[in-house]
């Protein structure tokens, strides 16, 4: 295949690829090289699809569009330009190419193990992944910024679950989130940074003595400890833990307002994931055991003040 530009397309079509044939056809077309493609298909989220894709003895990713990314505020133009960033600093996958037209990306597959429950809690983790979002944090802003913040995409995913007419939190965690949100409205507001906005444990590479971050397309411009509330939450870190990551990220003791903070978004994130576990169990029929566990056990959390208290 001949050399292609990194990014092409300016239009906002966002192509819903679910036949086999049509992604073969899209590898055999933008992923490098000249023989035969090996497809494998890796996950299926609310936004895009992921395959890895061998061709000629080397390994790419490949990410289209699924069928409700549009609804559900893909911007695959501005998470490129977030990859060529943070790929050219060593933090996410070579960007190889991307088509905005046919919300595509390809970038080289990364070798590298995700940590168990048992690494992500060693101190010395923490203090990596502290250190790791500090970088990231620290990327250059693509042009026009991607603005996000927990109100959108509480009314994101809210106007979505309500289009549908079912699967919705009940009505005592929205007025809980509301009380929340004009709590985090009182607060300072920080300067807004580059924020991954998906970190788990599943998208994070432990490679030789460096760190990768993959899936990027949640990335967006908002509070620098959104990331923190995060990973705290996804990683069900308890008060001790929470209060680790905090002060490393800082480097110094984290002030009562940082706290206050850092105890709201996490709040915030799990309610915004309960509502995308929602979403997803309306229009996914795969993976659904897992993503309805989950969902039970946040719906639960989020009712208990103890889990968010500093």
């Amino acid at each position: 295949m001949a050399p292609q530009p990194a990014v092409v397309g300016m239009g906002a079509c966002l192509s819903t690829l679910k036949k086999p044939h049509d992604i073969e056809q899209l590898c055999i077309a933008f992923v490098p090289g000249t023989g035969a493609v090996e497809i494998h298909p890796l996950a299926k989220g609310l936004i895009s699809e992921s395959y890895r894709v061998v061709r000629d003895g080397r390994a790419y990713t490949l990410k289209a569009a699924a069928a409700y990314a549009a609804e559900f505020a893909l911007n695959i133009a501005w998470e490129a330009q977030v990859l060529e960033r943070a790929g050219s600093a060593g933090m996410a996958p070579a960007l190889v190419y991307c088509d905005v037209d046919r919300a595509l990306l390809v970038s080289r597959w990364v070798e590298g193990r995700s940590w168990s429950p048992e690494e992500v809690r060693r101190p010395a983790n923490i203090g990596k992944i502290a250190a790791l979002l500090r970088r990231v944090h620290a990327l250059a802003v693509p042009l026009p910024p991607r603005l996000m913040n927990p109100v959108s995409w509480v009314q994101v995913y809210g106007a979505a679950l309500s289009r549908r007419s079912r699967g919705a939190p009940d009505g005592a965690l929205r007025t809980a989130a509301d009380a929340r949100l004009q709590e985090l409205a009182r607060l300072p507001a920080p300067a807004g940074v580059v924020c991954h906005s998906d970190l788990h444990a599943m998208n994070l590479l432990h490679r030789d003595e460096s760190l990768i971050l993959i899936d990027w397309e949640y990335a967006h411009i908002s509070d620098p400890l959104w990331d923190l509330a995060g990973w705290a939450a996804n990683n069900d870190f308890e008060g001790a833990a929470q209060g680790e990551l905090l002060t490393n990220y800082l480097g110094t003791a984290p002030t009562a307002s940082d706290w206050q903070r850092l105890r709201l978004l996490i709040w915030l994130y799990d309610y915004v994931c309960l509502l995308w576990s929602r979403l997803y169990l309306s229009v996914r029929r795969d993976g659904v055991n897992g993503i309805s566990r989950r969902a039970t056990q946040l719906d639960a959390r989020l009712r208990l003040p103890a889990h968010y208290a500093a």
